[in-house]
């Protein structure tokens, strides 16, 4: 008899960004089971009910329901988007101390239940609370993942191919360093469908003030969306998709999330946005992109800040 392989997620917090990942999840088609966990068991029950009314038009079944932390001994993937979240004004880091110590007791959950999946964090400071979990869980550094600087990459691919008018997906460009304040863009390799962007750049006989413009606003987008709005949920929840569905179908795709650095770029024991290959196993490969001085130098200054922060943490 045929048994097909049954892809269970498990959703920690039911909040917008988890809500969003959800839509997007059942969007997509790209899991068989998800259970949504949240400290409010009548919220997650309301959002369960609601993602269930939208079934009939899903490309594919999809079993919902609002769970605990039993379910995470057959799951796959648990996804973290529970915590505190980020308020006007503050920064990412500034969110450390509050959600460690959630975060600490949200693995310890998951873990004494018997799980032995791999792990997408998606709360912030999202590469500092990745290496809380890593540590906390005792899981090989392969299945502890961060969303990283991977929706920090989609904004720079919009914002690029807004500014060029060409269609998004043909731009190939990379942020890389802390999601939040240090992060980079990688200019160097940047390309607009075929040709470098750097040549480009040139051959319109634009400056490179174009391009500061354009990363100062990708670096500030949660702000300026946080302050209109209050939170920014649908890009993430779309990018945690994203890499959902790279690691159940064992895509090998390349995606910038936050990694473990075990020497690469010159850099140990820290977790940051880096671009790396995805699939059943989790991190396959963390890839060594060559960079230029200036972007070694600021990818040095935003793997100090992480371990600076991290530190009292340990």
């Amino acid at each position: 008899m045929f048994n097909e392989k049954i892809n269970r997620v498990v959703l920690i917090g039911a909040g917008a960004v988890g809500c969003s990942y959800a839509y997007s999840m059942i969007n997509q088609g790209v899991a068989e089971e998800l259970v949504l966990i949240d400290v409010n068991e009548a919220k997650a029950e309301g959002e369960v009910r609601d993602l269930n009314h939208g079934m009939a038009f899903s490309p594919s079944p999809l079993k919902v329901w609002n769970g605990s932390y039993k379910d995470c001994k057959d799951a796959d993937l648990v996804v973290i988007t529970a915590g505190l979240a980020q308020k006007p004004g503050e920064t990412r880091l500034q969110l450390v101390e509050k959600n460690t110590r959630i975060f600490k007791k949200i693995v310890q959950n998951v873990m004494g239940n018997g799980f032995d999946g791999i792990f997408l964090v998606a709360t912030n400071p999202v590469d500092i609370l990745t290496y809380v979990t890593w540590k906390e869980s005792g899981l090989s550094k392969e299945r502890v993942i961060g969303s990283g600087t991977v929706l920090d990459s989609a904004r720079l691919r919009f914002s690029l191919g807004e500014y060029f008018n060409v269609d998004t997906r043909n731009v190939h460009a990379y942020i890389i360093g802390e999601h939040g304040d240090t992060e980079l863009p990688v200019w160097s390799s940047a390309m607009i469908g075929a040709e470098r962007l750097e040549t480009m750049i040139a051959r319109r006989e634009e400056n490179q003030a174009c391009l500061d413009e354009i990363f100062t606003n990708v670096r500030d987008a949660a702000y300026h969306i946080i302050e209109r709005k209050g939170a920014t949920n649908y890009g993430i929840g779309m990018s945690l998709m994203r890499i959902t569905k790279a690691i159940l179908h064992n895509e090998n795709s390349i995606l910038t999330v936050s990694a473990y650095l075990d020497g690469e770029y010159g850099q140990k024991d820290v977790y940051i946005g880096v671009p790396a290959v995805i699939n059943r196993s989790g991190i396959r490969e963390v890839m060594e992109i060559e960079l230029s001085d200036k972007e070694r130098e600021q990818l040095e200054h935003s793997t100090a800040v992480l371990k600076e922060t991290i530190a009292p943490l340990e």
